[in-house]
């Protein structure tokens, strides 16, 4: 018993933790989890009338703080938090970028649609910015809410055509990261409709006014 007792003090203080903690510090983390922003595209829209441009999608920004794969939420005011092991498989404005597209092909009113950089002629071309996409447990039930900011920019006269902030709110099915991304999922796809009606109504075709 002394025997032990002595061998027992004589261990350095990291072996005796390594021995208590057995192999559970050599554990990897959990990897987490990852969504995506996903849009059904049902049917496509009507033929392409005649003389209709071609549009051109520049890359989507972001603001500060919804730059990144995080998955940010709010459990009060101005205090932007981040899920610990869930969140999105790409930045948002990466993975909204093939979505712009989807959408405005969908809608039938461009002759071409195309991510800048392209080599498509068009004549014009659509910005926009993520201000926000969060997840906010301030509500009962949770809600997200999705913000963008779109801009129509005439390429040949270098000008400004229109401007207009698009914004939904779904409420989430669940108040979790999950049901935040089926709430997330549906508020992209308000947006994206209004947005492709929107872009559709703003741009002639040539030669009318």
């Amino acid at each position: 018993m002394r025997r032990e007792r002595l061998l027992h003090v004589g261990l350095p203080a990291g072996l005796v933790a390594l021995a208590l903690g057995g192999c559970t510090m050599f554990q990897p983390a959990k990897d987490p989890k990852l969504y995506a922003l996903e849009v059904d595209p049902g049917g496509r829209g009507a033929s392409v009338t005649a003389g209709v441009p071609a549009i051109l999608v520049s890359a989507p920004r972001a603001r500060a703080g919804f730059e990144t794969p995080a998955m940010v939420y709010l459990r009060r005011p101005h205090e932007l938090e981040s899920f610990a092991r869930s969140q999105w498989v790409d930045a948002p404005a990466r993975m909204l970028a093939p979505l712009l597209v989807q959408s405005l092909e969908g809608g039938g009113r461009f002759r071409a649609v195309a991510l800048v950089p392209s080599g498509v002629a068009a004549a014009v071309r659509l910005d926009t910015e993520i201000e926000s996409l969060l997840q906010d447990f301030t509500a009962r039930p949770s809600q997200v809410r999705f913000a963008l900011r779109a801009q129509l920019v005439d390429l040949p006269e270098r000008r400004v055509i229109a401007t207009r902030a698009f914004e939904a709110r779904e409420d989430a099915p669940s108040d979790d990261p999950y049901g935040g991304v089926v709430a997330a999922n549906r508020a992209v796809a308000r947006v994206l409709g209004d947005l492709t009606e929107w872009c559709g109504a703003e741009v002639q075709p040539a030669g009318r006014e």
